[in-house]
């Protein structure tokens, strides 16, 4: 088993099929389904990565899908640092000194 009862886990959903969406939203909107995805904490005793659960989310909410993944964490970043940038606030303080009126 990939999951037991309490973890903490990722799940999917598709919400609403092509031909099920609202006729007013933009057609290349309508073209695709709208997807779900959620975290919670798993109810069922026991899953599989692509078993259909039920997870009870942080506030309360109880919502089913399909098992994505288990401890799910972010994993993107900022990129990596761009060096004309990183002097950018000493500068602008310099500036803003040297316009500065003693009085």
């Amino acid at each position: 088993m990939d999951a037991i009862k309490g973890d903490w886990v990722r799940i999917h959903k598709i919400v609403l099929n092509v031909g099920e969406r609202a006729p007013n939203i933009p057609e290349d909107t309508q073209s695709v389904p709208l997807e779900m995805w959620d975290k919670g904490f798993l109810l069922n005793n026991e899953a599989k990565i692509g078993d259909d659960v039920e997870i009870e989310t942080y506030i309360g909410r109880r919502v089913s899908g399909k098992l994505l993944e288990v401890n799910p964490f972010w994993d993107h970043d900022y990129g990596k640092a761009v060096p004309e940038l990183l002097y950018i606030g000493r500068q602008a303080r310099e500036l803003l000194e040297e316009g500065e009126i003693n009085d």
